[in-house]
């Protein structure tokens, strides 16, 4: 009988045939998928989880993608609900200063969240992660510097003149993120920032550029007062883009009480300090429901700060941001439905922009979707006793170690 080659013997251990193995070790011979047959069986059961995925409800994907934008969103529910609260309030009893409301506020604030974090037993309560301090700090700096820019633009501009200008803050952080933090900003979300801006001009219809409304009185202001109020607003707005910023650059390097007992233990401290250097005397209400109420506004705070800075950690700065215009949304609405007063026709078109734009922005994020590693693609290759490190069989008695030993020599 003639030999076969030692060449014409070897078999790849892909090709072989698994009855060749078995049979060389005396085990009976069992058919088994070929190597076809098994890819495709796994490429369906990707297909099957893939469909799986897909089948999920849409309102649970369309929260998972937007997370920190739809956060945002509710801190500004709460804002403008703060702000409707605090018009009430001021119709109670006596006028109470800013400052005041803010040094209350605050503090009630500080308690609740350093209490809340003792009570989790978050680490660092009082002073925070060691490498996240000095952002904390700014953080809380730059929070109050927006909040007394807001003050004391509104001494000589009109509400509406000052409502813009806040709202500068926006567009003004995507910018302050893609440079120090390094984001992208894409076309759509610059597109449609300007294009909320169009929309809250549209509402508060700026007396600089619409003239006096009708039943509106003129205050008489002299230049160099309504230049104060403007810088004092623009003071404000590199407060807020300043606040934005850090938050977002803070992350989840400190829990969001963190940044929230910072931000309101600073604010106690520097409208003290304003309230002494401007010699406010501290206004005590005498009604209940007046001290039920800054309860209600101190509980608001809390949520509508925590809200935004979970929604800060989890988007980019501009496009988290976006949602900041929402709040004019909802500040229409609550005068609607509390004090109301009906909305002028550019004011729901006004509206109506902001929140096409909003939509727009959450609806036209993607997705990015990892690939699923293949097991048959990417496993090892098959080693057998009988198997090279080139996974090439060689039969038990194989001369092909001899043929290249001996062409080496």
């Amino acid at each position: 009988m003639a030999s076969a080659s030692p060449i014409d013997a070897t078999k790849t251990c892909g090709t072989s045939s698994s009855s060749d193995y078995m049979s060389s070790r005396g085990a009976l011979s069992m058919p088994v998928p070929d190597e076809t047959s098994t890819l495709l069986q796994h490429r369906s059961a990707q297909m099957e989880e893939t469909v799986s995925e897909r089948g999920r409800s849409s309102t649970s994907a369309f929260v998972d993608r937007n997370a920190g934008l739809l956060l945002v969103a509710g801190s500004e529910f709460f804002f403008s609900a703060i702000n409707v609260s605090v018009k009430w309030i001021n119709n109670l009893d006596e006028p109470v200063p800013i400052l005041e409301q803010i040094w209350v506020r605050m503090a009630m604030t500080y308690i609740l969240s350093v209490a809340y974090m003792f009570l989790r037993k978050v680490p660092h309560p009082l002073i925070g992660p060691k490498d996240a301090r000095a952002l904390l700090v700014l953080r809380g700096i730059s929070g109050f510097i927006s909040l007394s820019g807001g003050y004391f633009s509104l001494q000589y501009l009109s509400l509406s003149d000052a409502t813009v200008l806040t709202f500068l803050a926006p567009i003004l952080t995507a910018f302050s993120g893609a440079i120090f933090l390094k984001e992208t900003v894409s076309l759509k979300d610059m597109c449609a920032g300007l294009c909320s801006f169009f929309g809250v001009i549209l509402i508060a219809r700026p007396r600089s550029l619409f003239g006096s409304r009708k039943g509106e009185l003129s205050e008489v202001v002299v230049p160099w007062q309504r230049m104060f109020s403007v810088v004092a607003a623009l003071i404000g707005v590199l407060g807020t883009t300043g606040s934005y910023t850090l938050l977002r650059a803070i992350g989840k390097r400190a829990h969001s009480l963190h940044s929230l007992a910072y931000f309101s233990l600073q604010s106690v401290i520097f409208s003290t300090i304003g309230m002494i250097a401007f010699k406010m005397p501290p206004v005590i209400p005498t009604r209940v429901l007046w001290f039920v109420m800054l309860f209600l506004i101190g509980i608001l705070g809390l949520i509508a700060l925590t809200l935004l800075t979970l929604g800060l950690q989890r988007e980019t700065a501009s496009r988290s941001t976006l949602a900041v215009y929402t709040s004019i949304v909802f500040a229409v609405l609550f005068e609607f439905v509390i004090f109301h007063t009906t909305p002028s026709a550019p004011s729901i078109a006004g509206a109506a922009i902001i929140m096409s734009s909003a939509v727009y922005t959450t609806l036209t994020k993607k997705t990015v979707i990892k690939p699923v590693p293949s097991p048959i693609l990417d496993r090892p290759a098959l080693t057998t006793p009988d198997c090279d490190a080139n996974g090439l069989q060689q039969p038990s008695g194989s001369l092909l170690p001899q043929v290249l030993s001996s062409h080496k020599a």
